[in-house]
């Protein structure tokens, strides 16, 4: 089964790329592996998840703000791609959280990016990864995703 295919099952539509909000373009294609930039919870142009984890948004919110950058990411991988069916394997994914001191679920927060991930592409979905915890993000935004995917 197709990635596309299983996006679809997932009732999942990529969004479009969002616009740079600074002096960099959101995905680099080196051979066959392409790096995105930092994807914040963008829907529509608008930021949705804004503020502090444990402070102005639930863990649970957190977890949807990383799921929807990492669909932001995938987008720019797509843009460079054409598909991601041309993806082989998903090999990082780099998680900011701004949260709270003493907030210590950042890794429970970016499962929202990991499971999304593991769900499309199963056992190519499988990654390396950091989740951070800090103090302050791009336009306040609750969560950052950055990825590494490998083409075929």
């Amino acid at each position: 089964m197709s990635f596309e295919h299983r996006l679809k099952e997932l009732g999942v539509v990529l969004p479009e790329v969002a616009a740079p909000v600074a002096a960099y373009i959101q995905a680099v294609q080196v051979d066959k592996l392409v790096y995105t930039s930092g994807q914040i919870p963008f829907v529509k142009g608008q930021l949705i998840y804004k503020g502090v984890v444990g402070k102005d948004l639930t863990l649970e919110e957190g977890y949807e703000a990383a799921r929807v950058c990492v669909l932001n990411a995938l987008a720019a991988v797509k843009s460079l791609a054409g598909s991601i069916d041309n993806i082989e394997r998903i090999i990082r994914l780099t998680g900011y959280v701004n949260s709270v001191d003493g907030f210590t679920d950042q890794p429970k927060v970016m499962n929202g990016a990991s499971e999304i991930l593991l769900q499309i592409f199963g056992e190519e979905g499988r990654h390396a990864r950091s989740a951070i915890g800090v103090n302050t993000l791009p336009l306040g935004a609750a969560v950052e995703v950055e990825l590494i995917v490998k083409l075929k």
